[in-house]
């Protein structure tokens, strides 16, 4: 079954009528028609636009095993290991690319292919190790030889090992450079050392039909192609469908984005339930859409709820076989494929399920122009940071690698782990049975694998939502699983917390000091003053304060250098009933003016000193060491006043970033409620040499001042 027919399978007949329509049209304009076997002349062999592409990378980042194509396969039964060697070398034979390096003439990569080519097959025999340590010597081993990189000039680019784990278990390791093989490739190879091996077994000759063409064969032919009158109408298509597309999909990192791209990372893997997988199945046959359709839209969800975007790129990998040629091929044919999202107007997802549709339709019936091609038709600029126009790629491998038997062996496909990531972030996606596996792979210099965890989950809780729902408009899916949900909804905002709600600042400074009289409750370079002496200075300013007028909801503003006297101010004010207004020398006289004006204060506390300074306006000035000798004659105990948690404790003015200061009037209540919580949350010890480094005209020095004061 070709790349094109999996793709299509479970739409309608007049949708594959038009999609055959459009392709065979294509198939129609290309020039030649066929792709033939050619004579190997002298002349040197060029590379196909995609190997071009690997080639060039490799030559940016060279030993990078990036691009490895790593395959483990478990053989399990009585295995000959003489059969398996014939069995790949006889592989590597029959496929040129096998035998294929690339060097440099006139300043080009060209292909150069080798007559013949040894593959060996080292066998690692582990049978001895216990099983703890034999299977932690696998996985090192494992991971080593898929990370080992290649040379593509010298070869070879293909290598293969054999680790036995028992005499009836062993695990047949291979790696590739993606610049000779793709993921079809893997299929293809595996059927064909399958056939072979079963040949060799019994004795008799290789079974396998000879190769309709060699890959040099379609890359001479893609190049002829390429110039020919079907290259046009492709590229028309895609600078059309893709004008004006964002060319970055602006996902939340968890760390800043690197200036160059790097490619660490890592894999999560996940699965969906078969109850989901068999829900998403009966959505897409109702809707004549194909699976690959409908998880792609419900990524594309998922994506602008991260993005908050309705217009983005996707990208899509394909394995660009549409000639049967081709099919059986060992070689690098894969084209990637832009899919471009939009979500506008907030449509229903049945109703985006057909834009999709429509989208990816079009996308298989134009599939054949390289990407390399649309990049550079599309002028983009080029930014280190990440790559061209894509960088979130979906796959959905719905013709998975199945086990395949050999006389007296069974042969199973087993994933492996990377350190590597093409893309920020990869969705793939596996039909596996009755359920879909899948991994994200994603960059870990931008993300954190929690991050990742949850998006995994919050995927398929979109999914789960999508089935049950799909009249209802996307934005309304849920994506919070329910114990994210409790967790965000529920459990994070229950800060309902006890504490006394009819207490004030001044009655909690009181009884602090009640508590611990002789404790020092501030010093200066100057000054230390105990709870008692300080108790009895805030007393003394009070009763004069009450006498001035000030009582509940009256403001007050101090205007005073960091000192003893702007604590014990605040203080008294706050005893008097008062609201205090924050004014700090230092500010401007405009806003100083403005914030006079607007919080009503009709008396300022400040020094002779400051005098000058101090805008002129409706308020009175009162210099505390003018009347130092008044105040120091006034009572020592509290006035009598009763404060309710709804009075004004102070006004804060923000810092006027809109052109304007605005007051954020805050009550005693908002205020002992927050020195509650910060009471519960440090410990005494944390609390035991606070430093009131915060100018009084920020909210931190609530915190600051008061929490000392009111708790010790």
């Amino acid at each position: 079954m070709s790349d094109l027919s999996k793709r299509i399978r479970g739409l309608s007949p007049e949708q594959l009528k038009l999609l055959t329509k459009r392709v065979g049209q294509q198939k129609k304009d290309s020039a030649p028609d066929g792709i033939r076997p050619r004579e190997r002349g002298a002349s040197a062999l060029p590379l196909s636009f995609a190997q071009e592409r690997l080639w060039f990378i490799d030559q940016l980042l060279p030993g990078s095993p990036l691009y490895v194509i790593p395959l483990a396969v478990r053989l399990t039964g009585a295995l000959d290991v003489s059969a398996l060697a014939h069995s790949l070398r006889t592989v590597v034979q029959r496929h040129e690319c096998l035998r294929t390096t690339f060097q440099l003439v006139d300043g080009r990569p060209v292909q150069v292919i080798a007559p013949a080519q040894d593959v060996p097959l080292p066998l690692m025999d582990l049978r001895s190790l216990p099983a703890d340590a034999r299977s932690s010597e696998v996985a090192r081993y494992t991971q080593s030889f898929a990370l080992q990189p290649f040379d593509l000039k010298q070869g070879p680019l293909l290598r293969s090992c054999l680790l036995r784990l028992a005499d009836d278990s062993h695990l047949w390791l291979l790696s590739m450079h993606h610049v000779v093989a793709d993921g079809w490739s893997l299929g293809v190879l595996v059927q064909e050392v399958a056939a072979l091996y079963a040949s060799a077994l019994r004795g008799q000759p290789d079974a396998l039909p000879p190769l309709p063409i060699q890959y040099a064969d379609y890359a001479l032919w893609q190049r002829e192609w390429i110039q020919g009158p079907a290259r046009q109408p492709l590229l028309d298509y895609w600078t059309r469908q893709l004008a004006d597309a964002p060319t970055i999909l602006e996902l939340p990192t968890d760390f800043p984005r690197p200036s160059i791209a790097t490619t660490r990372g890592a894999l999560h893997p996940f699965q969906l339930p078969s109850e989901l997988t068999a829900s998403l199945k009966a959505l897409s046959r109702e809707e004549g859409v194909t699976l690959f359709m409908t998880l792609m839209a419900a990524f594309q969800v998922l994506l602008q709820r991260y993005c908050a975007k309705d217009d983005f790129v996707v990208g899509t990998p394909i394995a660009n076989r549409t000639r049967s040629e081709t099919e059986t091929l060992i070689g690098c044919f894969i084209n990637t494929l832009p899919i471009r999202a939009n979500l506008a107007g907030q449509p229903s997802f049945r109703a985006l399920l057909r834009r999709v549709q429509t989208t990816c339709l079009e996308a298989y019936a134009h599939q054949e122009l390289p990407f390399e091609h649309l990049v550079d038709a599309l002028h983009l600029s080029r930014d280190l940071s990440h790559t061209p126009l894509i960088q979130v790629l979906f796959i959905l491998q719905n013709a998975p690698l199945r086990a395949l038997g050999l006389p007296g062996v069974t042969l199973e496909v087993e994933g492996t782990d990377t350190v590597t990531a093409k893309f920020d972030l990869t969705l793939s996606l596996q039909e596996t049975g009755d359920s879909i596996r899948g991994f994200l792979e994603f960059n870990t210099d931008l993300f954190a694998p929690e991050t990742i965890a949850r998006l995994a989950e919050q995927f398929a809780t979109l999914l789960t939502g999508a089935v049950a729902s799909p009249d209802a408009r996307f934005s309304e899916l849920p994506v919070l699983p329910e114990a994210e949900r409790q967790r965000l909804l529920v459990d994070l905002n229950a800060t309902t917390t006890p504490y006394p709600l009819e207490q004030s600042l001044p009655a909690l400074f009181f009884a602090q000091a009640a508590l611990t009289p002789d404790a020092t409750a501030l010093f200066t370079s100057e000054t230390r003053l105990s709870f008692r002496a300080l108790s009895e200075r805030v007393c003394r300013l009070a009763h004069h304060l009450r006498l001035l007028g000030v009582g509940p909801e009256v403001t007050v503003g101090v205007f005073l250098q960091r000192s003893d006297d702007l604590v014990t101010s605040l203080l008294a004010i706050l005893c008097a009933g008062g609201a205090y207004v924050p004014l700090d020398p230092a500010y401007p006289s405009e806003r100083l003016a403005l914030m006079l004006e607007d919080s009503r204060a009709s008396l300022v506390l400040s020094h002779s000193a400051l005098r000058e300074r101090l805008p002129t306006g409706a308020h009175r000035a009162l210099c505390l060491d003018e009347v130092a000798g008044e105040i120091a004659s006034r009572p020592a105990s509290p006035p009598p006043l009763r404060l309710f948690p709804e009075n004004l404790a102070y006004l804060i003015y923000t810092s006027g970033s809109t052109g304007r200061p605005k007051a954020v009037a805050i009550t005693h209540r908002s205020a002992v409620a927050m020195l509650f919580w910060a009471r519960d949350c440090f410990s005494l010890e944390e609390r035991s040499g606070v430093l009131a480094s915060t100018s009084v005209c920020f909210d931190l020095s609530v915190f600051e001042l008061f929490l000392p004061l009111c708790f010790g």
